[in-house]
């Protein structure tokens, strides 16, 4: 039986806490497969300058103690506290989906996506351990404390109960794609450890993304459940707020999404509408190409709309 640590030294110690939160939350952990191995993967970054904001060319970030400003640190670690939050969370929110499976692909695909998400949290949990010092061990250490379902995680949404499988079809084609669009912001982090991070995390949600997709189209196909139903869990997942970045972009801590394909300076006054804008265009034509297939007796699907009549368009934390 592990005994529970009342703090960490090092990563050694956060992976024995780790093992303990799979107890703590009752995750069936045979289900993980005896063949998979949680582990820290980095991937090589494309520039080793800043490629943006205040500092734009001098040499990414190494260290903590390269980072020239006190506030930079705070925010940079506030931006992975943040991120790892949202992945031990989402396994929290959805575990109970395992005894419930549809399919055996379905069933296959939720542990799949649940080890990724872990070893995403995993993976912010070494950042900040090896590079941000006791605070830092602190923070990793609260990441596996906190609670989805006791309404304690960082952001609302990862505190929303997913009750059912379309429920987690919604939160993974919606919400996992807005966490696309911020790992992708961050992969150009003018902190170089977080920026290699990034691009093995991407490649993995993408395939979270698209599974949650890909079943929100058998569930339209098959034409059994109402679509006023279906807009309702479009409501619950695409009504969430999203966090403001100006000085995030300027310290060169968040890029815009696909910052390298951008000639022009940026609109430090539209940061915000711009990924907005980008999210919900991406979006838009996924709910379009579901409502193709969605017979002509009943109502298409959309973005709820906010008391003016505009259309919501969120962006995870």
């Amino acid at each position: 039986m592990l005994v529970k640590k009342s703090r960490i030294d090092n990563f050694d110690d956060w992976v024995d806490v780790f093992h303990q939160w799979h107890d703590d939350i009752g995750y069936p952990t045979e289900l993980i497969g005896k063949d998979y191995h949680f582990e820290t993967k980095l991937g090589d970054i494309e520039s080793n300058e800043i490629e943006f904001g205040h500092f734009a060319g001098q040499s990414k970030w190494e260290r903590l103690t390269d980072i020239p400003d006190q506030r930079i640190r705070d925010a940079l670690a506030h931006l992975i506290e943040y991120q790892g939050d949202t992945e031990f969370a989402s396994v929290e929110q959805q575990k109970n989906l395992l005894e419930r499976a549809p399919t055996q692909f379905d069933l296959e695909n939720i542990i799949r996506i649940n080890r990724e998400e872990m070893r995403h949290g995993w993976q912010m949990s070494y950042v900040l351990v090896t590079h941000f010092g006791e605070s830092g061990k602190r923070q990793a250490q609260r990441l596996l404390e906190r609670r989805a379902t006791e309404n304690t995680r960082l952001l609302g949404s990862f505190n929303e109960p997913v009750l059912n499988w379309l429920d987690f079809f919604t939160y993974t084609s919606f919400i996992d794609r807005d966490g696309k669009y911020q790992l992708n912001m961050l992969s150009r982090s003018a902190f170089a450890p977080l920026g290699r991070s990034m691009l093995p995390m991407l490649k993995e949600e993408a395939y979270h993304l698209a599974q949650g997709n890909i079943g929100l189209m058998r569930i339209v196909k098959a034409g059994r459940i109402p679509t006023t139903i279906i807009q309702r869990y479009f409501n619950k997942w695409l009504s969430t707020a999203f966090d403001l970045f100006h000085w995030a972009y300027i310290w060169g801590l968040k890029g815009r999404y696909d910052e390298h394909l951008f000639e022009e300076p940026a609109d430090m006054s539209k940061l915000n509408e711009l990924s907005r804008s980008t999210f919900f265009k991406e979006v838009s034509s996924l709910v379009d190409a579901l409502n193709r297939h969605i017979p002509k007796d009943q109502p298409s699907c959309g973005f709820p709309m906010t008391s003016s009549g505009e259309a919501l368009a969120p962006m995870r934390g």
